[in-house]
């Protein structure tokens, strides 16, 4: 079965001279982060509850025989074909925080856009065990990467960690987008340094 991939948020443009290039970002989509910002509860990040992996159980079936990974894999991948059980058995795919091309699946890393440690200090400590599944599983704030980057990023928000400048104002918008959608608190380091890149992406 051959499935084609999904270019929704991962297609680029060159670099925007004198600030971070806007990749698929609109100005809407910029204004409305700033507007999710402004809307966050900043606060100190909690780190009063240690993060343990195993609270945030991931890759969970998405139906179809196809887990978390292998369903993102499919989903932004191009030309990606697909084996018994839905293994990946050949495509290609466009690492968007350093541009790194990658033809094998097993060489790439399926990252969490805000990470579950860092969840996990942002006022999740009243979240349930489904709940923490919920937010591990969501295929809107996970994105196949180079495990490169992936590293290099590790459990970092964007006032520590960015992506290359031609993805940085849709990381940004994204970041947001996830906080805002499960009501997590920002520290003020975090949001003064979202609030300082998207005042320089299209407005």
């Amino acid at each position: 079965m051959v499935v084609l991939g999904v270019a929704i948020w991962f297609s680029q443009r060159e670099d925007t001279p004198g600030g971070p290039s806007t990749g698929t970002a609109t100005a809407a989509d910029v204004q409305r982060a700033r507007d999710e910002l402004a809307r966050l509860v900043v606060a100190p990040e909690d780190t009063g509850k240690p993060y343990d992996r195993d609270d945030w159980p991931h890759w969970v079936s998405q139906g179809d025989g196809c887990d978390t990974r292998e369903e993102a894999l499919k989903l932004q991948g191009t030309a990606v074909t697909t084996g018994a059980a839905c293994k990946i058995t050949s495509g290609s795919w466009t690492s968007r925080y350093d541009g790194l091309v990658i033809t094998d699946s097993t060489k790439t890393d399926l990252d969490h856009v805000v990470p579950l440690a860092e969840a996990n200090r942002s006022g999740t400590r009243g979240w349930t065990k489904k709940q923490r599944q919920a937010f591990a599983n969501d295929l809107d704030q996970l994105l196949v990467v180079s495990a490169s980057s992936n590293r290099s990023k590790g459990d970092q928000d964007p006032a520590r960690w960015l992506p290359d400048a031609a993805y940085s104002c849709d990381y940004a918008v994204r970041w947001v987008d996830v906080k805002s959608k499960y009501a997590l608190t920002v520290d003020q380091a975090e949001h003064e340094a979202l609030n300082s890149l998207l005042l320089r992406c299209p407005r």
